[in-house]
């Protein structure tokens, strides 16, 4: 569905694409992930015809985005970081209204929308002016305003930004049921639990190059090694165990004070049962200690040069 080969795009002398290389397959929900400024919504902009490409092969459904941009828009439906829909109109007059730009008649426009609601869950709301909506339906709508062409390929910038966790859930099962119908999807995220589960292949970009590609698990394995996380029973021992398990790790623990957690990445010669021996003889209250995988957070920080959350601390001293 997309086919990208050393694609560079500049900015004057700032270069957001730099030789980026991307595939991703029909009916599947593909994720960008990066720092800010990696290059994700540039890259988007590309594939939907927005801005032209300085170099590279960028093939959308098999049509050159330079040189057939039209066939391209043809192809695909776009919903950008915020929902672009109009507040005094209902729900069914704002996908009427995008259904006819689409150059659908009167009689097929309906209908598509009529499709559309239903495949949303909106028809309730269809006749409801959307300013009495949620930000959750507003977003859903949004993404319905996209379907209305019935593209094969949907591009989705950050689509659930600012939504509370239920509606979250919400457009996440109508992007599942998209790809389970056979229309592909480009998405990019800030939230890594987003793209592990809703992606089926993530592409990890960094200063506009791709530097990995894989499964939500592939990409957890390469990564290597386990990580242990202590969970004390007060968070002023916090401290005691991030000095205990400092010595396991060139890296640095990471301390979360929120859920009062320690978390540290043992790599081969770093034993789980060091771990214990070093967190009991630091006199700490702790109430769980477990042995995972990485996670795509730990993933995303390990294959990019983007900086440590700030919630996130290092005993180590220099760190």
């Amino acid at each position: 569905m997309i086919r990208a080969l050393g694609v560079t795009k500049r900015f004057g002398k700032t270069t957001a694409l730099d030789g980026l290389d991307l595939e991703a397959a029909p009916g599947q929900v593909v994720a960008l992930l990066g720092p800010n400024g990696a290059g994700k919504t540039t890259f988007v902009r590309a594939v939907a015809t927005l801005l032209r490409v300085d170099g590279g092969e960028l093939l959308v459904a098999g049509h050159d985005a330079r040189r057939e941009p039209a066939a391209v828009r043809r192809m695909i439906g776009l919903a950008g970081q915020f929902a672009a829909v109009e507040p005094v109109m209902t729900g069914r007059e704002n996908l009427e209204m995008v259904a006819r730009l689409f150059g659908l008649g009167s009689r097929d426009a309906k209908r598509a929308v009529s499709a559309v609601l239903e495949q949303m869950g909106l028809c309730e709301a269809a006749d409801k002016p959307v300013r009495a909506y949620s930000g959750g339906m507003r977003r859903r709508l949004d993404l319905g305003a996209s379907l209305v062409g019935q593209p094969r390929l949907l591009l989705l910038d950050e689509p659930t930004t600012g939504l509370d966790p239920r509606s979250r859930n919400e457009l996440w099962d109508a992007i599942r049921a998209l790809a389970e119908r056979g229309t592909g999807v480009l998405l990019t995220t800030q939230y890594l639990d987003e793209a592990d589960r809703l992606a089926s292949e993530i592409v990890i970009i960094d200063h506009g190059r791709a530097v990995a590609s894989g499964t939500p698990a592939d990409l957890k394995r390469r990564t290597g090694g386990k990580v242990v996380e202590v969970h004390t029973r007060n968070r002023g021992d916090l401290p005691l165990v991030a000095r205990a398990l400092a010595y396991l790790d060139h890296g640095g623990p990471r301390v979360d004070e929120a859920t009062r957690k320690v978390s540290i990445a043992l790599e081969g010669a770093s034993p789980l049962s060091a771990a214990i021996q070093a967190v009991e003889a630091s006199g700490a209250e702790v109430e769980d200690i477990a042995l995972r995988q990485p996670s795509l957070d730990e993933v995303f920080l390990a294959l990019t040069s983007a900086p440590r959350a700030p919630s996130t601390q290092f005993a180590k001293e220099g760190k």
